[in-house]
């Protein structure tokens, strides 16, 4: 052989490595064998996904997150169960579906948040409304009682005093200060409509 065929031969490429010996390389930690492997497969595994997905930015990110994936986890490659353009393309489909299912959920998450704040929107809307009907209820239940039942109450309940105190603001004993609230407290839950 001459010199000039021995150098034609040298500088020729060498003979393409097939996916399994390439993947092994790979899980051996060489980065020209990702290189090629990523070169051969990434718009394979791009169209799986893209098929999922449709979005071409999400995609993007999912292929590149198998990719990253493959080269993690080279070692655990077995010829045995598929090619390797077989086990990346499922990679690929498996991460695609995730990430379907993981926003399906974000957005599922999103609307229930939504909803139960829009409720409690409704809630504080609807409790202000039953605590101003609650309170007329009350001022109107009120207006049903003698003077001297409304004003031993209003001291004992809405003043903070003990009966004792009532009974010295009111200058009256304390067994009819006692007797005033319990006839008017009687009058306002019948009033009011509560059952005993």
């Amino acid at each position: 052989m001459d010199s000039r065929a021995r150098r034609l031969r040298v500088a020729a490429p060498p003979p393409t490595a097939r996916d399994d010996e390439l993947l092994a390389r790979v899980a051996r930690g060489d980065q020209e064998s990702f290189a090629e492997l990523y070169d051969r497969y990434a718009s394979v595994v791009f169209g799986v996904i893209r098929r999922v997905l449709r979005d071409p930015t999400q995609s993007e990110e999912v292929a590149q997150e198998v990719l990253v994936e493959a080269w993690r986890i080279a070692a655990r490659y077995d010829p045995e169960r598929g090619s390797v353009r077989t086990w990346l393309c499922t990679m690929a489909h498996r991460r695609a579906v995730d990430r379907v299912r993981s926003e399906q959920a974000s957005r599922e998450r999103i609307e229930r948040i939504a909803h139960d704040q829009h409720n409690a929107e409704g809630d504080v809307v609807s409790d202000a409304v039953t605590s101003r009907l609650e309170r007329q209820q009350v001022r109107d239940a009120l207006g049903t009682l003698t003077d001297l039942q409304r004003e031993a109450i209003e001291l004992a309940y809405y003043g903070g005093h003990t009966y004792r105190e009532v009974s010295e603001l009111l200058g009256a004993p304390l067994g009819t200060v006692k007797t005033r609230m319990r006839d008017g407290l009687i009058r306002l839950r019948d009033a009011m409509g509560v059952s005993a």
